[in-house]
């Protein structure tokens, strides 16, 4: 009976602990919830810059020249994930590639942001309507038909530094370059790049829905035109993400078997590090 009564008061005074471990990790929790409210906002083709700007220089590689093709699809994706834009409808029995399949406005009400609201004012006056591939060479000036050359976007990169810069994510400053000068965006705020990275990473296995679809855009950029998985079809394959409607593994959606998202990511893995080699990956992780 002694021994009984200490035993159970011990377990009284152990309550008030846990319930505070419990009350702990609660506020933790609320305090990382707070932390992302307050994370600063920032649309697809601003992280894909982002990811792709050096930090201190300010300035994308010149030797990339992949990345005007995918800020454009960067734009197509972004209308599509806000519901302004569509694939058209494919009938019972016909198959055609992603790049093959004509965009449909869905909604022309404007977004908010300049270079979305420029691009969708260019699809709606468009009749009829064109390509996922027509609207990325039509977007990025890269097509023969003189008549089509109104449609392109103009200093992408620029204004999209110019918004990471009202943002407080990136500064503007002049540098020389041998006889000329030269506007740069080296970065201010790396607790926002660093939170971008860490989600790469995170969720390069199992991606979120939105994070795959950077993740994809961020591998497409840097792969070489000279590759047998082309830029057309590396962002098809971004695309076909938030266009095709479906996510489900093994759907056919430019003619072949779709891997189940872990495996899919794992090979597109392998096109990345045999562009840029494992080296270049790792110094833009760190």
């Amino acid at each position: 009976m002694s021994e009984g009564g200490p035993r159970r008061r011990a377990g009284r005074q152990t309550e008030p602990t846990l319930n505070s471990d419990i009350n702990d990790s609660e506020d933790r929790r609320g305090s990382d919830e707070e932390a992302e409210a307050k994370e600063t906002r920032l649309t697809l083709m601003e992280e894909v810059l982002l990811l792709g700007l050096k930090d201190r220089e300010g300035y994308t590689s010149f030797w990339n020249d992949s990345i005007s093709s995918g800020l454009r699809g960067c734009i197509l994706i972004e209308l599509s994930l806000r519901g302004r834009i569509e694939l058209e409808k494919c009938g019972p029995g016909r198959r055609k590639s992603l790049l093959s399949r004509r965009i449909v406005i869905r909604n022309d009400a404007q977004t908010g942001d300049v270079l979305l609201d420029e691009a969708l004012k260019h699809m709606k006056e468009t009749d009829p309507p064109e390509t996922v591939q027509s609207w990325i060479e039509y977007l990025s000036g890269e097509t023969w038909n003189p008549l089509k050359l109104r449609y392109q976007l103009k200093n992408v990169r620029e204004r999209l530094a110019k918004n990471l810069v009202e943002k407080g994510v990136l500064t503007t400053e002049k540098q020389n370059f041998l006889l000329f000068d030269m506007t740069t965006h080296p970065l201010t705020d790396s607790i926002t790049k660093t939170r971008l990275v860490k989600k790469v990473k995170i969720h390069f296995i199992y991606p979120t829905f939105s994070l795959a679809l950077l993740l994809s855009l961020s591998l497409s950029l840097s792969l070489s035109l000279s590759l047998s998985l082309s830029l057309s079809l590396s962002l098809s394959l971004s695309l076909s993400l938030s266009l095709s409607l479906s996510l489900s593994p093994f759907i056919n959606v430019l003619g072949f078997p779709v891997l189940p998202l872990p495996l899919f990511y794992l090979v597109y893995f392998f096109f990345f590090l045999s562009s840029v080699g494992l080296n270049g990956f790792i110094d833009t992780c760190l």
